[in-house]
């Protein structure tokens, strides 16, 4: 009686100490370290000196702020006024954020979802609002804010702020939006949900990334906004803070201590945003970008 054998060919184990290993290659090392170590000097050696000269005493050339001293934030905040150009930065910021989020889902849904006629052209429109400078529409929007009453109010920037967002905004929306399946939502039409139901219970919760990516990218540019809070606004009470932090420079002179410490002021809200949100701004750009 005969039977089929099968030979299996013996396999020989590899002992750890003779697999290959990578080369080590000292070009790539010089490569990618060294630009990247000279763009970090670039960037950080500004934000040391502003903090230098916020830090240390008035009339001293040391290097190393030593003495730390808060001289200089107590003038900003209390003798120039800081904390009210802090209090109508943030309510400009957020009302924006939350205007520009809000129509921008809206605006995203209907580009994502619906086909229309038309539909592409706009879609190069909103890009090609992008390459408009915010200055060359100065004019016809300070004519349309004072026919309605809105000059030295924080209304007209948070209006400005949030029309010149918008586009970017619904653009990344509607990638986004375009990354969670129909069928999810036809599911859940079947199943007797409304469609305005049927987002908020589906669609709205996988969009968090994106609306804080969004909401991240609506803030900081309305915050770091300069050139509408310094057309539109001309009281003092109302001014921001990009504009405040202008009026520490004098005709013939400047207080560098106190222009630093507006500076770390300035920018401290827009770094701890970023810090805390990086992770959801990073995923929901890309997807914003590559879907749809």
């Amino acid at each position: 009686m005969s039977a089929d054998v099968m030979i299996r060919p013996r396999t020989r184990a590899v002992p750890a100490g003779t697999r290959r290993r990578k080369r080590h290659d000292p070009g790539r090392v010089l490569r990618l370290y060294v630009p990247l170590g000279m763009y970090l000097v670039f960037t950080l050696v500004p934000f040391y000196w502003m903090l230098v000269f916020a830090l240390r005493p008035a009339g001293s050339t040391d290097p190393v702020p030593w003495p730390i001293t808060f001289e200089h934030f107590e003038t900003v905040w209390n003798d120039i006024g800081y904390a009210v150009f802090f209090k109508n930065s943030v309510i400009v910021g957020v009302w924006s954020l939350l205007f520009t989020t809000v129509i921008a889902v809206m605006g995203g849904y209907a580009l994502s979802r619906y086909r229309f006629r038309g539909r592409g052209l706009f879609m190069v429109v909103l890009l090609c609002t992008q390459f408009i400078p915010g200055a060359m529409m100065l004019i016809p929007l300070f004519s349309i804010f004072k026919s309605l009453g809105l000059i030295n109010s924080l209304a007209s920037l948070i209006v400005a702020d949030t029309v010149f967002n918008l586009p970017l905004s619904i653009i990344l929306m509607s990638g986004f939006i375009s990354a969670v399946p129909f069928t999810v939502e036809e599911a859940a039409m079947v199943d007797g949900c409304t469609r305005f139901r049927g987002f908020l219970a589906i669609v709205l919760p996988q969009l968090r990334p994106g609306l804080i990516a969004v909401g991240s990218f609506a803030f900081i540019h309305t915050w770091n906004n300069f050139l509408f809070a310094l057309m539109f606004v001309s009281k003092q009470d109302s001014f921001t803070i990009p504009v405040g932090l202008s009026y520490t420079i004098g005709e013939y002179s400047a207080d560098f201590g106190a222009l630093a410490a507006g500076g770390v002021v300035a920018a401290l809200p827009v770094v701890c945003v970023f810090a805390v949100v990086q992770r959801y701004l990073v995923h929901g750009i890309s997807a914003g970008a590559v879907k749809g």
